[in-house]
């Protein structure tokens, strides 16, 4: 009888452990399968935990804050905002904007919905005065790739530089959570420092 236990709990053994060396390799599967990466705007495959999903492309740029003064020297015109964005088969992307940093603990406070011209061109008339062209607002923003080298950044200037952004917030900038209603910031109404300045 102790031999035909024995024998059973051997035999349980290797059936559990089989299954969970099944799961295991279904469950590596998934996590393969989850980690698809946009290759072209992250190459380098840079992971940022406390937003993961938004690593295909990585902006930062100056003017994407609400100024206190209508002055093009406010210094919330000046703050770099990292943009840290998700693309889509349509050929939209998704950025949440941090305003803080990219540390663990820092909270997007908004986030930048990015479209094609094409796309652009189908809106509303009413609607596209929310929307800025990259291509006028990228050299005033000092956009820059961080993630990227120069030459790979080159590459894709250009195709970014043909799109169109709309900036919503959740909360204002000195807020510890969000506030009243969200808003949408419209770029192109900022004040802009004048050859002059």
């Amino acid at each position: 009888m102790k031999i035909k236990l024995l024998f059973a709990s051997f035999l349980l053994s290797l059936t559990t452990g089989s299954a969970i060396a099944e799961e295991t390799k279904d469950s590596s599967a998934v996590i393969e399968a989850s980690k698809v990466y946009n290759k072209t705007f992250n190459p380098r495959q840079k992971e940022y935990p406390n937003h993961l999903g938004f690593n295909d492309l990585h902006l930062e740029a100056i003017r994407h804050l609400k100024p206190d003064t209508n002055s093009a020297h406010d210094p919330k015109l000046q703050i770099p905002v990292s943009h840290n964005c998700k693309g889509y088969d349509d050929g939209s992307f998704v950025c949440l904007m941090f305003h803080t940093g990219q540390g663990d603990q820092d909270k997007p406070m908004g986030f930048e919905y990015i479209i094609t011209v094409e796309q652009y061109n189908k809106l509303p008339d009413g609607e596209k005065k929310y929307w800025h062209y990259h291509k006028t607002e990228f050299p005033r923003a000092e956009v820059s790739l961080p993630d990227l080298t120069e030459n790979e950044a080159k590459k894709l200037m250009p195709i970014l530089n043909e799109t169109y952004g709309k900036v919503i917030y959740v909360q204002q900038p000195d807020d510890k959570f969000p506030m009243g209603e969200p808003y949408v910031l419209v770029i192109q109404d900022l004040p802009v420092i004048s050859e002059q300045d």
